[in-house]
């Protein structure tokens, strides 16, 4: 009977202290994919796409910086410390149980509560005891405190994934310039050559008085800014072997090691050319974003809880003494169990409070989640247009390029009959080399823009594999 009452004292008692949850519901809604425009079906890419380049060095460079990048490195640092704090609030769902022990030689004074042998003579007070706690969790708290690092968890391992995607396409996008620049550097030796050549025919005419010297100027002039040419391309070259070594997380001394590139840039890999269905679970970045959401979710539900009871389960039990030979004395047990309760009664408003904050912080990751959602159609979209944009370009220099090889041959026929003019011949090299060079360009950018649409497609992430948590299984 006592017990009953107790149970239904103990009742009222939890009911009443239960605060009213404010009502505050979230502002902002999630963008849903059905209202985006995304309706095409696109194959996957490869998680190796790298490989389609053909290019043995490309993939040794890529697996360098997918193993020893700092920032990698730093995102993977962070996974771990994520899934540390999962294991933190999965230990606060289990029995805490600690052991205390004490010793304190103190001397008690005449004139206070102790009588006499213990007034006025030292005496060590000694206490040993093990300690039990249990949080019950009837409202969820610590289970909303699991879910909510574990979703954190998940981002740091998608913010990883969305990190090699990064180094991946930079890794390669670099070495498709470097490509360019060893192109553009033979291409240069060519413009050399050529007019090297024109500035001797022009000194040569000079010789027999058939030629100024404003034509020697500007044969000069030409020849100056075909070396000028070169020199440029040189130092970008550097410049992207530099790159190539920090992405690859190397210094100065691995700037040797790298090469020619041996990749064709006149065979770019196949893409998708529409917008797939499935973009926003391809790209791990807008997973990590999901991912916040749900953490942002967990959080709130916590912040709802303290509107609640919290009742723990404790327990002790030890021994205590006044003095050493009393301490192995069957008296000096001592144990304890109950319930201990938290209730919020009055706080000043402060859960409230923490309750609009939490809801607003929901309403800031479903903001940035749709603002990332729209960013990456817009990246894709402008990544398809631009592949189209070069290839079609890309098709125009061609055209111009053969049309030009063929003049070039006829004048140089022509020359060679007597029929034509060395300068018409020595014009229409200058013009070839000068389309040729543009040709380089245009497919490096052909092969730079499908680097960027696969990054804006999410590369080769498949969201249905396990993200590696700790550097060991990267390298």
């Amino acid at each position: 009977m006592n017990r009953s009452i107790g149970l239904a004292a103990l009742t009222a008692f939890l009911l009443a202290g239960c605060a009213t949850v404010p009502h505050d519901p979230p502002q902002v809604a999630q963008l849903q994919p059905a209202t985006l425009g995304l309706d095409a079906q696109a194959p996957a890419i490869d998680a190796a796409w790298w490989t389609a380049f053909g290019d043995p060095q490309l993939d040794r460079l890529v697996a360098m910086g997918l193993a020893g990048n700092p920032t990698l490195d730093g995102a993977l640092a962070r996974v771990r410390a994520a899934e540390a704090t999962v294991d933190v609030r999965h230990a606060d769902q289990l029995p805490q149980v600690t052991a205390d022990g004490q010793s304190t030689y103190q001397r008690f004074p005449e004139k206070f509560i102790y009588p006499p042998p213990y007034a006025g003579a030292a005496w060590p007070i000694t206490q040993v005891q093990a300690n039990l706690t249990y949080n019950l969790d009837l409202f969820g708290r610590q289970k909303a405190m699991v879910a909510g690092a574990r979703a954190n968890a998940q981002a740091a391992r998608l913010d990883a994934a969305a990190a090699r995607l990064v180094i991946s396409t930079s890794i390669a996008q670099a070495y498709v310039g470097l490509a360019r620049s060893d192109q553009l550097i033979r291409i240069a030796d060519g413009f050399v050559a050529t007019r090297q050549q024109a500035l001797r025919y022009v000194q040569s005419r000079i010789k027999n008085q058939l030629a100024s010297q404003f034509e020697l100027r500007q044969a000069e002039t030409l020849l100056a800014e075909a070396e000028q040419a070169k020199t440029r391309a040189e130092g970008q070259r550097d410049l992207l072997v530099h790159a190539l070594a920090a992405l690859a997380g190397r210094g100065a001394d691995f700037y040797p090691e790298i090469t020619a590139p041996t990749l064709a840039l006149d065979t770019p890999p196949a893409v998708p050319d529409a917008l797939p269905a499935d973009l926003l679970g391809r790209r791990p970045d807008l997973l990590a974003g999901q991912a916040r959401i749900d953490a942002a979710l967990a959080g709130r539900q916590v912040v709802r809880t303290d509107f609640l009871p919290n009742v723990n389960i404790t327990a002790l039990a030890g021994f205590a003494a006044l003095g050493l030979g009393n301490f192995f004395d069957p008296g000096a047990r001592t144990y304890g169990a109950g319930p201990a309760i938290h209730l919020p009664i009055f706080e000043g408003g402060k859960l409230k409070a923490q309750y609009r904050g939490a809801t607003a912080d929901l309403d800031a990751a479903v903001a940035a989640y749709n603002g990332a959602v729209l960013g990456a159609i817009r990246d894709a979209s402008d990544a398809l247009t631009l592949v189209r944009t070069a290839d079609k370009d890309l098709g125009d220099q061609r055209r111009i390029v053969a049309g030009l090889r063929e003049t070039a041959r006829l004048d140089q026929v022509r020359v060679s009959t007597g029929l034509g003019s060395r300068l018409d011949m020595i014009e229409s090299g200058f013009r070839l080399l000068e389309a040729e060079q543009a040709l380089a360009a245009l497919e490096s950018d052909a092969l730079t823009r499908r680097i960027q649409l696969i990054a804006a497609l999410g590369g080769g992430f498949d969201p249905n594999q396990p993200q590696a948590a700790a550097t060991a299984e990267t390298h």
